[in-house]
């Protein structure tokens, strides 16, 4: 029998760390998040049959949480923890679909038997992941990679347009390594704040600095076993570089406004969809630290390179927004089909899945036609224009430059860079006259 899956959501780490053993202990498989926003995300890239959260986080509340999983049509059972002063907020949680409520401190018999009781009770909506595999050369590919270098503690750094599934393929990997009971803590590079980018890292202490008004836990602490993505890393500014750096060395961070270094084992995994060769000889990224993230590179394939895939994502998401809109689509017939296959999809993945979404909430019956999809498809395949193609081939040529420049003319070094081959470098520098 498969163990039911419970996720905890409090900032205290040593709370979260002891609750998460306990329950271990007595059959639960149990994850753990510190905010909403990390919270969400967890939700989002796996499936849970029990939410265990804190009434008040770092950055928002339990009500918060419970309005987000309304809106995204999300049923999960959730069993807010809260002291007797917050009881009013846990009604209104309660309004927006938490299940049950229990005053900490927590008394174990009493928070044991409210699980049960609400696993017996309901009968959870377990979400479907956000992604499929595919079965295109492109997706067998990528997959094949992921398999190989999953089981290793290699940092991977994964390259994609915007839409293509970076975060998905880094939860798999992590998935799929030997840290996978462990936390997986992903991080928006480009949303955070450079003042703020070491405290969300690595954390501070109360009264570090203005508005901090309690300790925090850093994202690195709070992975540590597992595994940290950090998403768009391009976007980090060259002070933060240095830091990050510092720590992958040392494997050591030191919370801002503390003394004290604390040792870490994580694995690390980055995404971008900036060319980082180009930032480095712009001197907006350190060599140094993409050679520590780039132990191993992932490419990630457009939409338009994997057309063999489209008709299988396009299913995947009819179902996912059946479940959403409350609808029951099927399908698609024949010219709903070629016009999504013959599509550019410039947004990729999250493009297909919102035109999906949208053609599923405007059909009229149970199979969506050419003029269910609420934006005009091409109804011919992508043209690729002489200019496109002398543009692709300049972006690719100054790349491959790069590469020989960092690598001190090194092939061998710059192929590794790349992610290709030797002879395959040898052919491009033929073929740019390189």
């Amino acid at each position: 029998m498969t163990m039911q899956h419970i996720l905890i959501i409090d900032d205290d780490l040593t709370f979260a760390i002891m609750l998460k053993a306990w329950l271990k202990k007595k059959g639960y498989e149990v994850s753990t998040a510190s905010n909403v926003k990390t919270a969400q995300k967890a939700i989002e890239g796996d499936r849970f049959d029990l939410i265990l959260s804190d009434v008040r986080l770092p950055d928002g509340d339990g009500i918060e949480l419970m309005k987000w999983a309304k809106m995204h049509s999300l049923d999960i059972p959730t069993i807010m923890m809260t002291s007797y002063a917050e009881i009013e907020n846990v009604v209104t949680a309660m309004k927006y679909g938490a299940t049950d409520y229990i005053e900490k401190p927590i008394k174990p018999d009493i928070l044991l038997k409210k699980i049960a009781d609400t696993l017996q009770a309901t009968t959870p909506r377990r979400k479907t992941p956000n992604y499929i595999e595919g079965t295109s050369d492109a997706a067998k590919h990528l997959h094949k990679y992921v398999s190989l270098v999953a089981p290793t503690n290699i940092s991977v750094l994964i390259n994609g347009a915007s839409g293509t599934g970076k975060e998905y393929v880094a939860q798999l990997i992590h998935r799929l390594s030997k840290r996978c009971d462990k936390p997986f803590v992903a991080i928006d590079c480009g949303a955070i704040p450079k003042e703020l980018a070491a405290s969300e890292f690595f954390g501070h202490i109360k009264g570090s600095f203005t508005g901090a008004v309690t300790d925090k836990t850093g994202a690195f602490i709070e992975a540590n076993g597992g595994t940290i993505f950090l998403d768009e890393v391009g976007n980090l500014s060259y002070e933060v570089q240095v830091q990050l750096l510092r720590t992958l060395q040392e494997r050591k961070v030191r919370p801002v406004g503390s003394t004290k270094e604390i040792a870490i084992d994580i694995r690390l995994i980055t995404a971008t969809n900036e060319n980082l060769l180009s930032a480095i000889s712009k001197g907006a990224f350190r060599e140094d630290l993409y050679h520590r993230i780039n132990e191993f590179t992932i490419q990630m394939p457009s939409l338009s390179e994997r057309r063999d895939d489209i008709v299988a994502f396009a299913d995947f998401f009819i179902s996912k927004a059946n479940e959403e809109l409350g609808k029951n689509v099927i399908g698609f017939d024949d010219k709903a089909k070629q016009c999504l296959i013959n599509y550019s999809w410039p947004g990729n993945i999250r493009q297909l899945k919102n035109v999906v979404r949208c053609a599923v909430l405007i059909a009229s019956d149970t199979i969506i036609h050419p003029c269910d999809f609420s934006e005009e498809l091409d109804s011919q395949p992508e043209r690729i224009t002489e200019t496109k193609a002398l543009r692709d081939a300049n972006e690719e040529r100054e790349k491959i430059a790069d590469a020989l420049r960092i690598a001190k003319y090194n092939k061998s070094r710059a192929a590794q860079i790349l992610g290709i081959d030797r002879k395959t470098l040898y052919n491009k520098m033929k073929q740019y006259d390189i």
